[in-house]
């Protein structure tokens, strides 16, 4: 599935729920629904987890930044997206540690996480550190001083 710029468009759940039911979601590598507010946990949900022959089960990039999502749709995401390797939750202030830790034992090939604008304790990012030690974690990771170890 090719890369096409839907700038200033607005998917909600429902579109989402179409882009589910093609038979080429399969191949879908990188998705971006940053800011779109009619996104919700249902909808990331019905994108990587509808039947396992209609689901985006090779998306490898998702940036679901300044959407409303919560801890579900990582739930989704870390059982359902294994090749996942960069993920953005630019803001989306309703994901907690549990969310994230999650997403970071399941997603074994993550290679990249961006937390800005969440609130989140230091904590929480020493703790997906050790289950990932070369983890980037954006912008908070260069922010606190701590490098991820190679």
């Amino acid at each position: 599935m090719s890369s096409r710029s839907c700038w200033g468009c607005q998917i909600t759940d429902e579109g989402l729920h179409k882009i589910s039911q093609t038979k080429c979601v399969g191949n879908l590598l990188s998705i971006s629904m940053w800011g779109m507010t009619g996104i919700t946990d249902k909808g990331v949900i019905q994108l990587v987890c509808t039947s396992p022959v209609t689901r985006a089960n090779s998306l490898q990039h998702l940036n679901v930044g300044g959407t409303f999502i919560t801890n579900e749709s990582l739930y989704a995401v870390a059982n359902s997206c294994p090749h996942v390797k960069t993920i953005v939750l630019w803001s989306c202030r309703h994901v907690t540690e549990q969310g994230l830790t999650m997403l970071v034992k399941k997603c074994r090939k993550l290679e990249s996480i961006n937390v800005w604008g969440m609130r989140l304790s230091v904590d929480c990012f020493v703790s997906l550190l050790a289950i990932s030690p070369a983890l980037k974690i954006k912008p908070i990771t260069q922010q606190l001083g701590v490098w991820p170890v190679a």
